[in-house]
C-alpha cells in the first residue's frame, strides 16, 4: 500500500559504520533511494533531521543517531498526462510492466511534443511525477514493440537503473532479417552517431562498446527468424549490428536497403516483406531482480499481430 504518496516519511539509525562520516554521507548509505544531490538539499531544508535538529551536509556523525526524513515528494516532470491505453502485463507497487505497441513514442522529444508513453504512464499514475522521467529507465524505439519496465518507487527506480548498468538486466528480442544466417553468433562492435548523416547511428571507431548475441530460430527463403540478446543498449544497436552484418531487419526503413527479387522469394512473400511497414523488432523477454523482493522475476510480450503475419508469410514463402 502507498501511503502519504505526496511526502516521504521516514527514519533510519547510523551505527558504528557511520561514525566519523559526513551526514550527506551517512544519509546516502542510509537512503539509498536518493540521490546525494536530493539528500543534501533535504538536509539544508531541514527536511532531513539528525536526532531531531537541523544539520548541515559537512555534519561528522558519532554513531547511534536517529536521522528522520519528512519531505514533500517533488512534481519533477513537465508532461502532462494524456488518456492514452496502456497494455499493463504486470503492476505492483514496484513497477509496472508494459507491451508497447509499435507505434507509441516513448517520451516527448521533437517531433513528438506529446501522445507518448510518458503522457499515457501520467495518465494512468500521477505519482509517477515525482520520478525521473515519470519512472522511464529504458527505451524502445517508435517502430519496436514489445516488453517494457517502469518504476513506480525511488527505490525500484534506483535498483533498475543499477541492473541495467551492470548488465544484469536480460533483454530479449524477436527479430526478422533479411538473408540467410546459418549459425548462431555475437556482434561485438561500437555504436555512436553516424558522421554524416546524425539522425542515424552507426557502427564506428569513436562509438560506445556495444554487445549483441542472435541465435537462429528458424531459416526461410531469403530471410532468418532471430532471437537476440543485449549487454549493452545503445540506440538502434540491434538495427545497426545486423545491418553491420549485412542483414538489416526487414521493414527498417533506416537501416534496411531496398529488397531485390531473391532465389527461392514468391513474387507474394517478396510483396509482404517491401510491404511491411516497420522494423521487424519486438521485445519478446525481460529478466531481472525484483526490487522489492530480490527475487528474479521474468516477463513476456507476446508477438503482435503483424509480426505474426509476417512470420506466416514468411513460413508459407518456403513452401
Amino acid at each position: 500500500m502507498r501511503i502519504d504518496p505526496d511526502r516521504f516519511r521516514m527514519s533510519a539509525r547510523a551505527d558504528a559504520s557511520h561514525a566519523g562520516l559526513r551526514l550527506d554521507q551517512a544519509a546516502a548509505a542510509l537512503f539509498p533511494d536518493f540521490s546525494r544531490a536530493r539528500l543534501q538539499k533535504w538536509i539544508r531544508s531541514g527536511a532531513l533531521m539528525v536526532d531531531g535538529r537541523v544539520s548541515k551536509p559537512t555534519y561528522r556523525l558519532a554513531g547511534n543517531e536517529l536521522l528522520s526524513l519528512d519531505a514533500e515528494a517533488e512534481r519533477i516532470n513537465r508532461v502532462i498526462p494524456q488518456p492514452i491505453p496502456l497494455d499493463i502485463i504486470h503492476a505492483d507497487d514496484d513497477l509496472l510492466v508494459l507491451n508497447k505497441p509499435a507505434g507509441l513514442v516513448v517520451h516527448p522529444a521533437a517531433g513528438h511534443p506529446d501522445g507518448t508513453l510518458q503522457n499515457a504512464l501520467l495518465n494512468f499514475d500521477e505519482l509517477l511525477d515525482t520520478l525521473p522521467r515519470s519512472g522511464i529507465v529504458h527505451r524502445l524505439d517508435k517502430e519496436t514493440s514489445g516488453v517494457m519496465v517502469v518504476a513506480r518507487s525511488m527505490r525500484a527506480h534506483t535498483s533498475l537503473v543499477e541492473q541495467l548498468q551492470t548488465k544484469t538486466m536480460s533483454r530479449i528480442y524477436r527479430a526478422i532479417a533479411y538473408g540467410i544466417i546459418e549459425a548462431d553468433g555475437a556482434v561485438d562492435a561500437p555504436v555512436g552517431r553516424h558522421p554524416r548523416d546524425r539522425k542515424r547511428m552507426a557502427v564506428v571507431p569513436s562509438g560506445r562498446p556495444a554487445i549483441s548475441h542472435y541465435r537462429v530460430l528458424e531459416n526461410f527463403a531469403g530471410a532468418t527468424y532471430l532471437e537476440v540478446s543485449l549487454e549493452t543498449g545503445r540506440t538502434h544497436q540491434i538495427r545497426v549490428h545486423m545491418a553491420h552484418l549485412g542483414h538489416s531487419l526487414a521493414g527498417d526503413p533506416v537501416y534496411g536497403r531496398p529488397l531485390k527479387p531473391k532465389q527461392g522469394f514468391s513474387g507474394e512473400l517478396l510483396e509482404v516483406l517491401r510491404s511491411f511497414p516497420r522494423q521487424a523488432l519486438h521485445a519478446r523477454k525481460l529478466k531481472m531482480v525484483h526490487p522489492g523482493n530480490l527475487k528474479p522475476v521474468i516477463f513476456e510480450a507476446p508477438l503482435p499481430e503483424d509480426f505474426e503475419q509476417l512470420l506466416a508469410a514468411c513460413r508459407e514463402g518456403c513452401r
